[in-house]
């Protein structure tokens, strides 16, 4: 499965991909739902269906994989492809998906529209100092020098009402100006730096290795790190089931959990190892795959981080309510 999801992640596939949403299915184009719920295959393992995004941090699943780590929980996992966290959930709340790896955002606002959807893990959070793992970066003589200056300005990210805009607009708050004033456009990461270049917009929102490969050109800066400005720690992907899900199937939702706080104590143990998967996973070359920063993986919650985002999103109105994170959780 790994060599296959390698090839469809490979080169200009991976836009293609961010393109296509959730979609159905495994990624060799298959239609039959999850076998989960099945029992256990002849191996003895039970078979879940996992989504994941075409980014650089979703290698750390193939890793556990590879590591056998899934495995020594009982689980056979397949890993799908979807856009984003939003995209994702649709799949996750009608069984074709068992659990994804999305951003907590999507699913604290899902739940506020009354979706039923839980928090099982942590899984990635953004540096609280230092270099940063997303960035909104600018061309060097645009005159843009704090986030204020994105007022008027359009700045892209790969979709709207998530954690990048909500962050750039605070970020653009405690610089002074105001968020209100901001445009935001989305497309998928790998269309971003065109799209700069050639001044369609005036801002991207990245992460890695769009991130580095931006950076590296003299004739663009990094105006900021948005997730560190607005909210120093941020996690930047959880797991996530649906409620339904979590109830009927207690036991194999423990051993996801397990499994995956395993892996990503495995991953944080063992940046080298998880970049060592890169190059096949997502058809990057070695050299940047050995130099790509990193997310912190933590399998734990941050529940009062997540809960700081939520009095964010209540700030700029993406949800009614201020989200109830422990009541999210599974326990």
């Amino acid at each position: 499965m790994k060599k296959h999801l390698a090839k469809l992640l490979a080169g200009g596939a991976i836009a293609a991909l961010a393109l296509t949403g959730c979609g159905s299915g495994s990624p060799s184009g298959s239609n039959e739902a999850p076998a989960a719920e099945s029992g256990a295959a002849d191996s003895g393992l039970t078979k879940i269906t996992v989504g994941v995004l075409p980014i650089a941090p979703s290698a750390a699943m193939q890793y556990g994989i590879d590591e056998g780590i899934f495995e020594k929980h009982g689980l056979d996992v397949e890993l799908q492809t979807g856009q984003g966290g939003a995209a994702m959930l649709p799949a996750v709340s009608t069984g074709t998906m068992n659990f994804a790896v999305g951003n907590p955002l999507s699913v604290m606002t899902a739940v506020d529209k009354g979706l039923d959807m839980n928090i099982v893990t942590g899984y990635s959070n953004s540096k609280a100092e230092g270099d940063d793992i997303n960035a909104v970066i600018v061309k060097a003589d645009s005159g843009i020098e704090d986030f204020s200056d994105l007022e008027g300005k359009t700045t892209s990210v790969n979709t709207l009402k998530t954690q990048g805009d909500l962050t750039i607009m605070e970020s653009a708050a405690i610089d002074g100006g105001d968020p209100s004033k901001l445009k935001f456009s989305e497309m998928p990461f790998p269309d971003m730096e065109a799209q700069l270049e050639r001044g369609n917009v005036d801002a991207i929102w990245v992460p890695e290795p769009f991130q580095s490969k931006a950076l590296a050109n003299k004739d663009y800066k990094l105006l900021g790190y948005p997730n560190q400005k607005a909210l120093p720690g941020l996690p930047t992907m959880v797991t996530f089931t649906s409620g339904s899900y979590a109830d009927q199937n207690a036991e194999i939702v423990a051993d996801f959990k397990a499994a995956v706080s395993e892996t990503l104590t495995a991953a944080e143990a063992d940046p080298a190892g998880v970049r060592a998967v890169l190059p096949e996973f997502m058809g990057m070359p070695e050299e940047v795959a050995k130099n790509l920063k990193m997310e912190t993986f933590d399998g734990e919650v941050p529940v009062d981080v997540l809960s700081d985002m939520g009095e964010l999103m209540v700030k700029y109105k993406y949800v009614d309510n201020q989200p109830d994170v422990p009541a999210m959780v599974v326990q």
